[in-house]
């Protein structure tokens, strides 16, 4: 009998050091996953932050007035241009640093930031006068950063939201997309710049063969501008498949503002 409440004993230790353990896991779990969702809103409102002030020294295309890109470049000489997509939150300085992980983890007053900035790519000529120029942006929920690139994927929202904006420090594009893909981060098409030095016809083709969403209008129309067309395309992680990237792709007009 003194056996049979020995192990009586020893099992309601045992099941108490179990329940004990189990409750401060998850009390550890929990304080974890609190503090989790604490540091996302704060990566989230820093970037609110960064870009509300920033947008106070938002170039005025085509206009003498308000704010300029002198402010900018005081700001960050690293500081080449600035990019909006129109109805959607993407309206941004644009930076290019010595090489493509500068701005990764770095916001535009050169602070360690989660954020990141949208970058130009460090093989493109940081006067946009390439035929081909690749910003960079991380993939942010709440629309922040580059995560409205998504919305092109859907093919409402891409045919009726074609147009955008690229200021730079003496002249202006008007922006009108006409591709969003879905490709690797290894597909040369896209993220080696350098190949259409000399001619966009490939990317074109390229475009028309893996386009998820394609306005052939405007790719026609290029086709006939020639050797003066000029592509901005703009890239994000996504989450399809491993090292995917949501890339748009938009034809850069000279704007009339500037004439």
């Amino acid at each position: 009998m003194g056996c049979i409440n020995w192990q009586r004993k020893a099992l309601r230790a045992a099941d108490f050091l179990v329940s004990t353990v189990v409750v401060l896991f998850l009390v550890v779990a929990g304080a974890y996953s609190a503090y989790a969702l604490w540091d996302n809103s704060q990566v989230y409102a820093a970037a609110d932050n960064v870009q509300a002030e920033l947008l106070q020294f938002k170039p005025k295309a085509g206009a003498d007035n308000g704010a300029s890109f002198e402010e900018l470049l005081g700001i960050n000489p690293d500081v080449c241009a600035w990019v909006t997509l129109d109805n959607t939150a993407i309206d941004y300085p644009v930076v290019q640093g010595e090489d493509n992980f500068t701005y990764v983890n770095t916001d535009v007053y050169g602070d360690f930031s989660l954020a990141g900035s949208i970058f130009l790519d460090v093989n493109c000529d940081k006067n946009f006068t390439d035929p081909y120029s690749l910003l960079y942006g991380h993939h942010m929920e709440e629309s922040k950063m580059f995560g409205d690139l998504d919305l092109y994927k859907d093919a409402e929202f891409f045919a009726e939201n074609t147009t955008g904006e690229l200021i730079l420090p003496d002249r202006t594009y008007d922006l009108k997309t006409f591709a969003c893909l879905l490709v690797p981060s290894s597909e040369s098409a896209i993220f080696q710049p350098q190949r259409w030095d000399s001619d966009l016809q490939g990317l074109y083709t390229f475009a028309q063969e893996n386009a998820l969403n394609l306005n052939t209008e405007t790719l026609a129309a290029m086709k006939a501008a020639g050797d003066d067309a000029q592509v901005l395309a703009l890239s994000t992680c996504s989450t399809e498949f491993t090292d995917a990237r949501t890339i748009l792709l938009a034809w850069m007009i000279p704007s009339a503002s500037d004439s």
